[in-house]
């Protein structure tokens, strides 16, 4: 009985569907593009500015041997590495916490019934966002809001191009889909004319 049982259940539980989770595109794609773009702006000036604070504050008193030197030169290395790692960080965080912004506020414009000026939304918000994230004043705040708002703006008139174009496509498809069939009607009428002649033709002899 508990064999059956066993069986049973194991045949109800590959009768279930499998479980899928579909995250779209823009949830992933835009926050980790900026997480690579704000690491490698971070490695480059985090390590450059360990560089140059390793310098300044060692330039009063140079090494004047070799094994001196040789620790100097080991000791700026660590620095600029540990400098470019923090730095790498902080930037990535920032700038993926601002895309993530965009993706927050675009979706919620979405969910609101407000899909056509998402893009413009978002930019606002992320520039906005950008601007309190790095500590700009209030000049630099609107700034920062002003060309969000141009980069939403332009990726709107991109999107509304995109879906004119694509209608344009449909329509054309379906024109060419209409042509076709009634070329086709037009193929069959000749054929069935053609046979109705010979038959005519074959009843005369």
């Amino acid at each position: 009985m508990n064999g059956l049982q066993a069986m049973s259940s194991t045949e109800h539980d590959d009768e279930l569907p499998p479980i899928r989770i579909t995250v779209p595109e823009r949830y992933y794609l835009l926050p980790g593009a900026a997480i690579i773009v704000g690491t490698t702006i971070g490695l480059f000036r985090g390590s450059r500015t360990a560089s140059l604070r390793f310098l300044a504050e060692n330039a009063h008193r140079p090494p004047k041997t070799v094994r001196g030197w040789y620790l100097y030169n080991k000791t700026k290395n660590y620095r600029v590495l540990l400098g470019g790692l923090k730095g790498a960080g902080a930037d990535a965080t920032k700038l993926g916490l601002t895309a993530a912004g965009w993706v927050i506020v675009e979706e919620g414009c979405t969910r609101l019934g407000l899909d056509d000026v998402r893009e413009v939304a978002a930019g606002l918000g992320t520039g906005t966002l950008f601007g309190v994230v790095y500590g700009l004043p209030w000049a630099g705040i609107r700034r920062t809001a002003g060309l969000g708002v141009l980069i939403g703006g332009t990726l709107r008139a991109l999107r509304w191009s995109k879906e004119y174009l694509r209608e344009q496509a449909a329509a054309r498809a379906q024109e060419l889909e209409v042509a076709t069939a009634e070329g086709r009607a037009e193929v069959v009428e000749g054929v069935q004319e053609a046979a109705e002649a010979v038959k005519g033709a074959g009843k005369r002899t």
